[in-house]
């Protein structure tokens, strides 16, 4: 225990000076320093005694910065994209009565198609799936999947147009 007490406190020192000056940010850099030990004590049987043990540790912690940028990155694409959506629309209560209401009669609607146009219909819509998957799934063509997909499409809106 002694002397891995001496590597930590001959290398803890550098490696939180490594990721302060790679972050700017003390308390980042104090997570990733002890992100570095925690990671080499669950790995140490990996060491191999080729390197110096200082420098597979700055290994590990060129690794957990590399994972760091990484994660930061994806924050803030995600935030961004975040801020590029248009806001919720949070609808009245009456509202959302209607539109389940529009949604039980559309799908009653679905139900009466014929077998592989509900089929069809349902997978493009609440699977989400591509024409060409749909036509994969059904064993039909892509084109037909297509055709009669609209061609359902148009039906039910005519048929919700007299109403």
């Amino acid at each position: 225990m002694d002397a891995l007490e001496q590597i930590y406190r001959e290398l803890q020192p550098k490696i939180y000076a490594y990721f302060y000056i790679k972050t700017s940010n003390s308390a980042i850099a104090e997570d990733l320093t002890q992100d570095v030990f925690y990671e080499a004590a669950k790995s140490i049987h990996t060491y191999r005694g080729e390197a110096a043990l200082s420098t597979w540790l700055f290994h590990i912690a060129n690794n957990l910065l590399k994972k760091y940028y990484r994660k930061k990155s994806y924050e803030k694409s995600l935030a961004s994209k975040m801020e590029a959506q248009p806001p919720i629309t949070l609808f009245t209560t009456e509202q959302l009565i209607e539109l389940k209401d529009e949604s039980k009669r559309l799908l009653s609607k679905i139900e009466q198609l014929g077998p592989p146009f509900k089929d069809i219909v349902l997978l493009r819509i609440i699977g989400e799936l591509s024409f060409k998957e749909i036509g994969e799934l059904l064993e039909l063509s892509e084109n037909y999947v297509r055709v009669n997909f609209h061609r359902q499409k148009i039906k039910l809106q005519r048929e919700e147009e007299l109403l």
